[in-house]
C-alpha cells in the first residue's frame, strides 16, 4: 500500500469520522483542499449490482448543470456533410480513415469520441486501442449518431459518461473545488439521479449502497444515504 502524503494525512485527520450530508461533505472537500491547483471533485457510488452479469451493467451519461470545469477535446469520425456539421459545432478533431490511421500509429490526444453509424466499420478496427481508454463511441450512450452537432455541443457543455467498474463502483467527476458547494451539490445530484434512472431491472434490494466525495489529492468523505435518497 502506498504511503499517504503529509497533506493527505492532515486533511483526513481533520474530517469527523461520521456520515455527512452531501452539502457538508462537499464543504469539507473544499476546506481540506491544500493543493496549489484547482482540484477535481469526484463522486463515488457503490452499487448493489454484479457487473459480471451483462444484465447488471450500469452505463449512461449525465449533463452536469455547471459543467466539469475542464476543456473537453472532442473527436468526430464522420465524412461529408456530417463532418462539416461537427466542425461548425465546435469539434476539436474531425476526420474519417485518416484519423483511424493516425490512432493506429498511437495518437489518442482527445477526451471523447463520436462516430456516425457509417464510420463504425472503420472505427471498429481500432476498438482495441479506444476501448481500454474509454474512448470507443457507443450507441448506448449516444456517441454513435447522425446528430453529431448536438452531441458535440452536449459534450462541450459538460456531459460526462459513467460506467460501473468490476467492484460495483461508479466514479464521476462533479466539478472543481472552485465551483463552491452549491454548484458542486447540484452537479452531484444530477449524477445520483442519472445513476438511479440507469438501474437495471435485474438489480434487487438496495441499489445505491454508499456514496462518498473526494478531491484529487484529498481523502474520501462518506455521505449519509438518507440525505440524498440513495435507496430506490
Amino acid at each position: 500500500m502506498a504511503k499517504k502524503g503529509k497533506r493527505y494525512v492532515k486533511a483526513a485527520a481533520a474530517i469527523p469520522q461520521q456520515l455527512h450530508t452531501l452539502n457538508d461533505a462537499i464543504g469539507l472537500v473544499a476546506k481540506g483542499s491544500g493543493a496549489k491547483f484547482d482540484e477535481t471533485v469526484e463522486m463515488a457510488l457503490r452499487l448493489g449490482v454484479d457487473p459480471r452479469h451483462a444484465d447488471q451493467n450500469v452505463r449512461g451519461t449525465v449533463a452536469l448543470p455547471h459543467g466539469t470545469g475542464r476543456t473537453v477535446r472532442v473527436l468526430v469520425f464522420a465524412k461529408g456533410e456530417k463532418a462539416k456539421e461537427a466542425e461548425e459545432a465546435g469539434a476539436d478533431f474531425v476526420g474519417a480513415d485518416e484519423i483511424v490511421n493516425k490512432i493506429k500509429e498511437g495518437w489518442t490526444d482527445f477526451d471523447r469520441a463520436i462516430a456516425t453509424p457509417d464510420m463504425m466499420g472503420a472505427v471498429g478496427r481500432i476498438g482495441k486501442i479506444l476501448g481500454p481508454r474509454g474512448l470507443m463511441p457507443n450507441p448506448k450512450v449516444g456517441t454513435v449518431t447522425m446528430d453529431v452537432a448536438r452531441v458535440v455541443r452536449e459534450l462541450k457543455a459538460g456531459q460526462v459518461e459513467f460506467r460501473v467498474e468490476k467492484a460495483g463502483i461508479v466514479q464521476v467527476p462533479v466539478g472543481k473545488v472552485s465551483f463552491g458547494p452549491d454548484k458542486l451539490r447540484e452537479n452531484a445530484m444530477a449524477v445520483v439521479t442519472s445513476v438511479i434512472r440507469a438501474k437495471p431491472s435485474s438489480a434487487k434490494g438496495q441499489y445505491i449502497r454508499s456514496a462518498s466525495v473526494s478531491s484529487t489529492m484529498g481523502p474520501g468523505i462518506t455521505v449519509d444515504s438518507a440525505d440524498i435518497k440513495l435507496t430506490v
